[in-house]
Protein backbone atom coordinates (compact mmCIF):
# COMPACT_ATOMS: atom_id res chain seq x y z
CA UNK A 1 0.00 0.00 0.00
CA UNK A 2 1.55 3.28 -0.79
CA UNK A 3 1.54 5.72 2.03
CA UNK A 4 0.23 9.11 1.14
CA UNK A 5 -2.43 10.69 -1.55
CA UNK A 6 -3.31 13.48 -3.06
CA UNK A 7 -7.09 14.33 -3.14
CA UNK A 8 -7.24 16.91 -6.52
CA UNK A 9 -11.10 17.71 -5.42
CA UNK A 10 -13.02 20.17 -2.89
CA UNK A 11 -15.59 20.35 -0.92
CA UNK A 12 -17.80 16.85 0.41
CA UNK A 13 -15.89 14.23 -1.64
CA UNK A 14 -12.30 15.79 -0.71
CA UNK A 15 -13.44 15.63 2.38
CA UNK A 16 -14.51 11.72 2.07
CA UNK A 17 -11.62 10.38 0.60
CA UNK A 18 -9.63 12.31 3.62
CA UNK A 19 -11.46 10.16 5.75
CA UNK A 20 -11.10 6.65 4.30
CA UNK A 21 -7.45 7.49 3.68
CA UNK A 22 -7.16 8.56 6.93
CA UNK A 23 -8.53 4.98 7.89
CA UNK A 24 -6.25 3.51 6.23
CA UNK A 25 -2.92 4.90 7.45
CA UNK A 26 -2.25 7.29 5.06
CA UNK A 27 -0.86 10.86 4.51
CA UNK A 28 -3.08 12.91 2.91
CA UNK A 29 -2.54 16.37 1.07
CA UNK A 30 -5.72 18.23 0.06
CA UNK A 31 -5.37 21.27 -2.72
CA UNK A 32 -7.57 24.29 -2.90
CA UNK A 33 -8.44 27.16 -4.66
CA UNK A 34 -8.43 30.95 -2.82
CA UNK A 35 -12.25 30.94 -2.24
CA UNK A 36 -12.10 27.49 -0.80
CA UNK A 37 -9.60 27.95 1.87
CA UNK A 38 -11.66 28.15 5.09
CA UNK A 39 -13.45 24.65 3.66
CA UNK A 40 -13.29 22.09 6.46
CA UNK A 41 -11.59 19.53 3.63
CA UNK A 42 -8.72 21.73 4.21
CA UNK A 43 -8.43 21.77 7.66
CA UNK A 44 -9.13 17.86 8.00
CA UNK A 45 -6.28 17.14 6.17
CA UNK A 46 -2.56 16.44 7.38
CA UNK A 47 -1.30 18.94 4.11
CA UNK A 48 -3.21 21.42 2.30
CA UNK A 49 -2.08 23.23 -0.55
CA UNK A 50 -3.42 26.60 -2.27
CA UNK A 51 -3.45 25.91 -5.96
CA UNK A 52 -3.22 29.89 -7.92
CA UNK A 53 -4.92 31.13 -10.52
CA UNK A 54 -9.05 31.44 -11.28
CA UNK A 55 -11.17 29.63 -9.20
CA UNK A 56 -13.00 28.34 -11.83
CA UNK A 57 -10.13 26.66 -13.38
CA UNK A 58 -7.40 25.37 -10.51
CA UNK A 59 -8.94 22.04 -9.73
CA UNK A 60 -8.62 21.38 -13.98
CA UNK A 61 -5.02 22.59 -13.91
CA UNK A 62 -3.18 19.24 -14.74
CA UNK A 63 0.06 20.87 -15.01
CA UNK A 64 -0.39 22.35 -11.20
CA UNK A 65 -2.07 19.85 -9.63
CA UNK A 66 1.12 17.25 -10.90
CA UNK A 67 3.74 20.16 -9.66
CA UNK A 68 1.73 20.31 -5.97
CA UNK A 69 2.01 15.94 -6.17
CA UNK A 70 5.88 16.59 -6.26
CA UNK A 71 6.64 18.82 -3.97
CA UNK A 72 4.20 17.26 -1.54
CA UNK A 73 5.80 13.60 -2.49
CA UNK A 74 2.74 11.76 -2.82
CA UNK A 75 2.62 8.16 -3.87
CA UNK A 76 -1.20 8.80 -5.51
CA UNK A 77 -3.60 11.18 -6.46
CA UNK A 78 -7.37 10.39 -6.37
CA UNK A 79 -9.55 12.76 -8.24
CA UNK A 80 -12.77 11.94 -6.82
CA UNK A 81 -15.94 13.12 -9.02
CA UNK A 82 -16.15 15.72 -11.60
CA UNK A 83 -13.46 17.86 -12.91
CA UNK A 84 -10.82 15.50 -13.89
CA UNK A 85 -12.16 12.52 -12.59
CA UNK A 86 -12.92 11.50 -16.57
CA UNK A 87 -10.05 13.01 -18.01
CA UNK A 88 -7.74 10.55 -19.82
CA UNK A 89 -5.07 12.59 -20.12
CA UNK A 90 -5.05 13.12 -16.75
CA UNK A 91 -4.76 9.51 -15.34
CA UNK A 92 -2.17 8.87 -17.80
CA UNK A 93 -0.09 12.17 -16.74
CA UNK A 94 0.17 11.12 -13.37
CA UNK A 95 1.02 7.50 -14.93
CA UNK A 96 3.41 8.70 -16.71
CA UNK A 97 4.63 11.29 -13.50
CA UNK A 98 5.51 7.60 -11.67
CA UNK A 99 2.12 7.85 -9.23
CA UNK A 100 -0.87 5.68 -8.62
CA UNK A 101 -3.89 6.76 -10.18
CA UNK A 102 -7.71 5.51 -8.19
CA UNK A 103 -9.50 5.05 -10.84
CA UNK A 104 -9.28 3.03 -14.08
CA UNK A 105 -7.37 3.00 -16.45
CA UNK A 106 -6.69 5.88 -19.50
CA UNK A 107 -7.95 3.51 -21.80
CA UNK A 108 -10.95 2.00 -20.29
CA UNK A 109 -11.59 6.16 -19.53
CA UNK A 110 -11.41 7.02 -23.20
CA UNK A 111 -13.23 3.78 -24.12
CA UNK A 112 -16.66 4.94 -22.28
CA UNK A 113 -16.22 8.64 -22.23
CA UNK A 114 -17.00 8.64 -25.91
CA UNK A 115 -20.86 8.13 -25.67
CA UNK A 116 -20.60 6.93 -29.54
CA UNK A 117 -17.34 4.82 -28.79
CA UNK A 118 -19.28 3.35 -25.31
CA UNK A 119 -22.49 2.53 -27.00
CA UNK A 120 -20.75 0.93 -30.09
CA UNK A 121 -18.20 -1.45 -27.74
CA UNK A 122 -21.23 -2.50 -25.39
CA UNK A 123 -23.49 -3.63 -27.90
CA UNK A 124 -20.62 -5.68 -30.00
CA UNK A 125 -20.46 -7.77 -26.34
CA UNK A 126 -24.07 -8.26 -25.79
CA UNK A 127 -24.98 -5.54 -23.64
CA UNK A 128 -28.53 -4.18 -24.87
CA UNK A 129 -29.04 -0.64 -26.09
CA UNK A 130 -31.41 1.68 -27.26
CA UNK A 131 -32.27 1.72 -30.87
CA UNK A 132 -29.97 4.45 -32.06
CA UNK A 133 -27.54 5.69 -34.96
CA UNK A 134 -25.05 3.46 -35.73
CA UNK A 135 -22.11 6.69 -34.75
CA UNK A 136 -22.20 10.12 -34.68
CA UNK A 137 -24.77 12.03 -37.20
CA UNK A 138 -22.31 14.22 -39.23
CA UNK A 139 -25.02 16.67 -40.69
CA UNK A 140 -28.51 17.60 -39.99
CA UNK A 141 -29.94 15.50 -43.06
CA UNK A 142 -27.97 12.56 -41.57
CA UNK A 143 -29.78 13.35 -38.08
CA UNK A 144 -33.51 13.23 -39.58
CA UNK A 145 -32.43 10.64 -41.81
CA UNK A 146 -31.92 8.32 -38.63
CA UNK A 147 -34.75 9.83 -36.79
CA UNK A 148 -37.08 9.09 -39.09
CA UNK A 149 -35.53 5.30 -39.32
CA UNK A 150 -35.44 4.77 -35.48
CA UNK A 151 -38.94 6.16 -35.10
CA UNK A 152 -39.92 9.82 -32.92
CA UNK A 153 -39.77 10.76 -30.39
CA UNK A 154 -35.92 10.58 -30.27
CA UNK A 155 -33.15 11.94 -28.63
CA UNK A 156 -29.82 14.42 -29.87
CA UNK A 157 -27.29 13.49 -28.23
CA UNK A 158 -23.21 14.75 -27.60
CA UNK A 159 -20.82 11.93 -28.28
CA UNK A 160 -18.93 13.56 -25.21
CA UNK A 161 -21.78 14.77 -22.89
CA UNK A 162 -22.20 13.93 -19.28
CA UNK A 163 -23.50 14.27 -16.54
CA UNK A 164 -27.37 15.49 -17.62
CA UNK A 165 -25.81 17.85 -19.87
CA UNK A 166 -25.30 17.66 -23.95
CA UNK A 167 -28.82 16.42 -24.84
CA UNK A 168 -32.42 17.50 -26.27
CA UNK A 169 -35.50 15.89 -27.35
CA UNK A 170 -37.38 15.85 -30.63
CA UNK A 171 -40.91 14.65 -31.31
CA UNK A 172 -40.09 15.26 -35.44
CA UNK A 173 -38.09 16.35 -38.27
CA UNK A 174 -38.63 19.75 -38.09
CA UNK A 175 -37.75 19.35 -33.88
CA UNK A 176 -34.31 17.54 -34.97
CA UNK A 177 -32.92 20.23 -37.58
CA UNK A 178 -33.77 23.02 -34.73
CA UNK A 179 -32.15 21.40 -32.21
CA UNK A 180 -29.06 19.77 -33.88
CA UNK A 181 -27.43 23.00 -34.81
CA UNK A 182 -27.73 24.60 -31.23
CA UNK A 183 -26.54 20.90 -29.46
CA UNK A 184 -23.98 21.05 -31.69
CA UNK A 185 -22.70 24.08 -30.92
CA UNK A 186 -22.83 23.60 -27.25
CA UNK A 187 -21.28 20.69 -27.46
CA UNK A 188 -18.71 22.23 -28.77
CA UNK A 189 -18.19 24.69 -26.49
CA UNK A 190 -18.84 22.74 -23.21
CA UNK A 191 -17.13 19.69 -24.23
CA UNK A 192 -14.71 20.96 -27.56
CA UNK A 193 -16.43 17.96 -29.40
CA UNK A 194 -20.04 18.95 -31.57
CA UNK A 195 -20.16 15.40 -32.37
CA UNK A 196 -24.26 14.11 -31.77
CA UNK A 197 -26.08 10.62 -32.27
CA UNK A 198 -29.69 9.72 -31.93
CA UNK A 199 -31.49 7.61 -29.94
CA UNK A 200 -34.67 6.39 -29.47
CA UNK A 201 -36.66 8.76 -26.70
CA UNK A 202 -38.41 6.91 -23.99
CA UNK A 203 -41.06 8.98 -22.20
CA UNK A 204 -41.18 6.91 -19.26
CA UNK A 205 -38.72 6.01 -17.82
CA UNK A 206 -36.36 4.51 -14.49
CA UNK A 207 -32.56 5.74 -14.46
CA UNK A 208 -31.26 2.49 -12.26
CA UNK A 209 -27.46 2.42 -11.97
CA UNK A 210 -25.27 -0.31 -11.07
CA UNK A 211 -22.22 -0.27 -8.92
CA UNK A 212 -18.97 -2.11 -10.22
CA UNK A 213 -16.00 -2.74 -9.12
CA UNK A 214 -13.20 -3.97 -11.15
CA UNK A 215 -10.58 -6.06 -8.63
CA UNK A 216 -6.96 -6.10 -9.21
CA UNK A 217 -6.95 -9.50 -10.17
CA UNK A 218 -8.97 -9.01 -13.14
CA UNK A 219 -12.82 -9.95 -11.86
CA UNK A 220 -15.01 -7.44 -12.01
CA UNK A 221 -18.14 -7.84 -9.32
CA UNK A 222 -21.33 -5.47 -9.25
CA UNK A 223 -22.63 -4.60 -6.12
CA UNK A 224 -26.07 -3.91 -6.51
CA UNK A 225 -28.11 -0.93 -8.28
CA UNK A 226 -29.21 2.47 -7.54
CA UNK A 227 -32.64 4.00 -8.82
CA UNK A 228 -31.49 7.99 -9.77
CA UNK A 229 -35.15 8.62 -11.70
CA UNK A 230 -35.77 11.80 -9.50
CA UNK A 231 -33.93 14.41 -11.94
CA UNK A 232 -34.40 17.96 -12.42
CA UNK A 233 -33.10 19.27 -15.74
CA UNK A 234 -32.12 15.52 -16.05
CA UNK A 235 -29.41 16.05 -13.26
CA UNK A 236 -29.90 13.49 -10.23
CA UNK A 237 -31.27 14.91 -7.18
CA UNK A 238 -32.34 11.68 -4.80
CA UNK A 239 -31.30 8.70 -5.49
CA UNK A 240 -32.72 4.96 -3.74
CA UNK A 241 -31.38 1.44 -3.36
CA UNK A 242 -32.85 -1.19 -3.88
CA UNK A 243 -35.13 0.25 -6.98
CA UNK A 244 -38.73 -0.46 -6.34
CA UNK A 245 -38.70 -1.19 -9.83
CA UNK A 246 -36.82 -3.96 -10.29
CA UNK A 247 -37.23 -7.94 -9.26
CA UNK A 248 -34.56 -10.49 -8.51
CA UNK A 249 -34.66 -11.70 -12.18
CA UNK A 250 -34.59 -8.31 -13.62
CA UNK A 251 -31.74 -7.25 -11.23
CA UNK A 252 -29.70 -10.83 -11.92
CA UNK A 253 -29.93 -9.70 -15.60
CA UNK A 254 -28.93 -5.86 -15.69
CA UNK A 255 -25.91 -6.68 -13.02
CA UNK A 256 -24.66 -9.35 -15.85
CA UNK A 257 -25.01 -6.73 -17.82
CA UNK A 258 -23.02 -4.02 -16.35
CA UNK A 259 -20.41 -6.82 -15.42
CA UNK A 260 -20.58 -7.26 -19.19
CA UNK A 261 -19.57 -3.92 -19.98
CA UNK A 262 -16.93 -2.96 -17.61
CA UNK A 263 -15.42 -6.16 -18.51
CA UNK A 264 -15.20 -5.31 -21.80
CA UNK A 265 -12.97 -2.27 -21.19
CA UNK A 266 -10.90 -4.57 -18.85
CA UNK A 267 -12.22 -1.95 -16.14
CA UNK A 268 -9.92 -1.48 -12.84
CA UNK A 269 -11.34 0.13 -10.08
CA UNK A 270 -15.03 1.86 -9.00
CA UNK A 271 -16.99 2.63 -11.52
CA UNK A 272 -20.92 2.97 -12.54
CA UNK A 273 -22.67 1.65 -15.50
CA UNK A 274 -26.25 3.50 -16.09
CA UNK A 275 -29.42 1.99 -17.67
CA UNK A 276 -32.29 3.52 -18.67
CA UNK A 277 -35.59 1.08 -17.95
CA UNK A 278 -38.75 1.50 -20.23
CA UNK A 279 -41.73 1.32 -17.68
CA UNK A 280 -43.99 0.04 -20.52
CA UNK A 281 -42.18 -2.53 -21.91
CA UNK A 282 -39.85 -3.61 -19.41
CA UNK A 283 -37.00 -3.67 -21.26
CA UNK A 284 -34.12 -2.20 -20.03
CA UNK A 285 -30.54 -0.11 -22.35
CA UNK A 286 -27.36 0.74 -22.22
CA UNK A 287 -26.96 4.48 -21.05
CA UNK A 288 -23.11 5.78 -20.15
CA UNK A 289 -20.84 4.40 -17.72
CA UNK A 290 -18.98 6.48 -15.02
CA UNK A 291 -15.47 5.86 -14.62
CA UNK A 292 -15.18 7.33 -11.46
CA UNK A 293 -17.16 7.63 -7.62
CA UNK A 294 -20.41 8.69 -8.41
CA UNK A 295 -21.77 11.14 -5.85
CA UNK A 296 -24.14 8.48 -4.61
CA UNK A 297 -21.75 6.02 -3.56
CA UNK A 298 -23.20 6.34 -0.01
CA UNK A 299 -26.09 4.35 -0.74
CA UNK A 300 -24.37 1.47 -1.51
CA UNK A 301 -21.74 1.50 1.27
CA UNK A 302 -25.41 1.82 3.48
CA UNK A 303 -26.53 -1.84 1.86
CA UNK A 304 -23.11 -3.31 1.62
CA UNK A 305 -21.48 -2.27 4.70
CA UNK A 306 -18.38 -1.52 2.22
CA UNK A 307 -16.42 1.46 2.18
CA UNK A 308 -16.14 2.05 -1.56
CA UNK A 309 -13.12 4.25 -1.14
CA UNK A 310 -10.95 2.79 0.96
CA UNK A 311 -11.28 -0.38 -2.02
CA UNK A 312 -10.56 1.91 -4.30
CA UNK A 313 -7.08 3.00 -2.71
CA UNK A 314 -6.47 -0.55 -2.83
CA UNK A 315 -6.99 -2.01 -5.82
CA UNK A 316 -5.12 1.27 -7.01
CA UNK A 317 -2.26 -0.49 -5.14
CA UNK A 318 -2.50 -3.46 -6.23
CA UNK A 319 -4.04 -4.87 -3.44
CA UNK A 320 -7.02 -6.78 -2.50
CA UNK A 321 -10.41 -4.92 -0.87
CA UNK A 322 -10.71 -6.04 2.94
CA UNK A 323 -13.44 -8.61 2.94
CA UNK A 324 -15.36 -10.85 0.47
CA UNK A 325 -16.91 -8.54 -1.37
CA UNK A 326 -18.41 -11.33 -3.76
CA UNK A 327 -20.38 -12.66 -0.88
CA UNK A 328 -21.23 -9.47 0.31
CA UNK A 329 -25.11 -9.41 1.16
CA UNK A 330 -27.15 -6.16 1.15
CA UNK A 331 -29.69 -5.54 3.55
CA UNK A 332 -32.30 -3.13 3.75
CA UNK A 333 -32.64 -0.35 1.82
CA UNK A 334 -31.05 3.55 1.69
CA UNK A 335 -32.19 7.08 0.53
CA UNK A 336 -29.75 9.81 -0.22
CA UNK A 337 -31.12 13.37 -0.84
CA UNK A 338 -28.70 15.85 -2.88
CA UNK A 339 -29.01 19.09 -0.46
CA UNK A 340 -28.03 21.85 -2.72
CA UNK A 341 -27.49 25.70 -2.58
CA UNK A 342 -30.41 26.23 -4.55
CA UNK A 343 -33.95 27.64 -4.18
CA UNK A 344 -36.89 25.05 -3.43
CA UNK A 345 -39.20 25.59 -6.26
CA UNK A 346 -36.85 26.64 -9.30
CA UNK A 347 -33.80 25.19 -8.25
CA UNK A 348 -31.76 28.37 -9.04
CA UNK A 349 -28.87 28.18 -7.46
CA UNK A 350 -28.35 31.15 -4.28
CA UNK A 351 -24.73 31.16 -3.09
CA UNK A 352 -23.93 33.27 -0.06
CA UNK A 353 -21.95 32.72 3.81
CA UNK A 354 -23.68 30.03 6.14
CA UNK A 355 -24.68 31.19 9.45
CA UNK A 356 -25.89 27.99 10.74
CA UNK A 357 -25.47 24.56 10.12
CA UNK A 358 -27.32 21.95 11.92
CA UNK A 359 -26.81 18.33 10.98
CA UNK A 360 -29.23 15.37 11.70
CA UNK A 361 -28.00 12.36 13.37
CA UNK A 362 -29.62 9.38 15.24
CA UNK A 363 -29.96 5.85 13.59
CA UNK A 364 -29.28 4.92 10.29
CA UNK A 365 -28.49 8.53 9.68
CA UNK A 366 -25.70 9.80 7.79
CA UNK A 367 -24.56 12.94 6.22
CA UNK A 368 -21.76 14.23 3.95
CA UNK A 369 -21.00 17.96 3.87
CA UNK A 370 -19.07 20.21 2.24
CA UNK A 371 -19.76 23.02 4.96
CA UNK A 372 -20.13 23.77 7.56
CA UNK A 373 -21.22 27.13 10.05
CA UNK A 374 -18.97 29.54 8.99
CA UNK A 375 -18.43 28.40 5.50
CA UNK A 376 -18.77 30.71 2.26
CA UNK A 377 -20.70 28.96 -0.64
CA UNK A 378 -19.46 30.70 -4.00
CA UNK A 379 -21.00 30.88 -7.31
CA UNK A 380 -18.09 29.19 -8.87
CA UNK A 381 -18.59 25.80 -8.25
CA UNK A 382 -21.45 22.68 -8.52
CA UNK A 383 -24.47 23.97 -5.67
CA UNK A 384 -24.18 20.28 -3.54
CA UNK A 385 -23.48 21.47 0.06
CA UNK A 386 -24.17 17.47 1.60
CA UNK A 387 -25.61 14.20 1.10
CA UNK A 388 -28.03 12.93 3.74
CA UNK A 389 -28.25 9.43 3.29
CA UNK A 390 -30.57 7.28 5.62
CA UNK A 391 -31.01 3.58 5.93
CA UNK A 392 -33.69 1.58 7.43
CA UNK A 393 -34.34 -2.29 7.79
CA UNK A 394 -37.38 -1.55 4.59
CA UNK A 395 -38.12 1.45 1.99
CA UNK A 396 -41.10 2.33 5.06
CA UNK A 397 -38.70 2.59 7.95
CA UNK A 398 -36.06 4.53 5.55
CA UNK A 399 -38.89 7.00 4.36
CA UNK A 400 -39.51 7.47 8.09
CA UNK A 401 -36.04 8.42 8.80
CA UNK A 402 -35.49 10.34 5.79
CA UNK A 403 -38.31 12.27 6.70
CA UNK A 404 -37.00 12.69 9.98
CA UNK A 405 -33.64 13.90 9.21
CA UNK A 406 -34.91 16.85 6.75
CA UNK A 407 -36.94 18.16 9.23
CA UNK A 408 -33.81 18.18 11.87
CA UNK A 409 -31.25 19.50 9.01
CA UNK A 410 -30.79 23.70 9.34
CA UNK A 411 -29.02 25.29 7.11
CA UNK A 412 -29.28 29.39 7.38
CA UNK A 413 -27.63 31.74 4.58
CA UNK A 414 -27.36 30.14 1.09
CA UNK A 415 -30.60 29.34 -0.56
CA UNK A 416 -31.58 25.45 -0.10
CA UNK A 417 -33.77 22.74 -1.54
CA UNK A 418 -34.25 21.18 1.47
CA UNK A 419 -37.78 21.96 1.74
CA UNK A 420 -38.05 20.12 -1.68
CA UNK A 421 -36.97 17.40 -0.17
CA UNK A 422 -39.34 17.51 2.22
CA UNK A 423 -42.68 17.65 -0.24
CA UNK A 424 -40.76 14.89 -2.29
CA UNK A 425 -40.94 12.48 0.68
CA UNK A 426 -43.94 12.93 1.13
CA UNK A 427 -45.17 12.86 -2.33
CA UNK A 428 -47.92 10.12 -3.07
CA UNK A 429 -46.14 9.03 -6.27
CA UNK A 430 -42.69 9.01 -4.84
CA UNK A 431 -43.76 7.34 -1.72
CA UNK A 432 -45.41 4.56 -3.80
CA UNK A 433 -42.19 3.34 -5.52
CA UNK A 434 -43.94 4.15 -8.97
CA UNK A 435 -42.40 6.95 -10.41
CA UNK A 436 -40.55 7.79 -13.66
CA UNK A 437 -37.87 10.50 -14.44
CA UNK A 438 -40.91 12.93 -14.88
CA UNK A 439 -41.92 12.92 -11.56
CA UNK A 440 -40.17 16.54 -10.88
CA UNK A 441 -41.82 18.11 -13.98
CA UNK A 442 -45.21 16.74 -12.87
CA UNK A 443 -44.18 18.39 -9.17
CA UNK A 444 -43.29 21.48 -10.68
CA UNK A 445 -45.10 22.03 -14.36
Amino acid sequence: MFESVLVANRGEIARRVIRSARGLGLRTVAVHSSVDAELPFVAEADEALELTGPPTQVYRDTQQLLEVARRARVAAVHPGYGFLSEDPGFARAVGDAGLAWVGPGAEAISAMGDKVTARDTVAVAGVPVAPGSAGAVATEAAAVAEAERVGFPVMLKAAAGGGGMGMAVAADAAAVRTEYAKLSAFAHRLFGDSRLFVERYFPRVRHVEVQVLGLADGRVIALGERDCSVQRRHQKIAEESPSPALGPDLRRRMEHAAVLAATTVDYRNAGTVEFLLDQDSGEFFFLEMNTRLQVEHPVTELRYGVDLVAAQLRIAAGAEPDGDLDAAVPTGHAIELRVNAEDPKRFLPGPGPVTDWVEPTGEGVRVDAGYAAGSTVTPFYDSLLAKLVVHGRDREQALARARAAVAAFTVTGPKCNLPFHAELLEHPEFVSGRYDTGLISRMRP
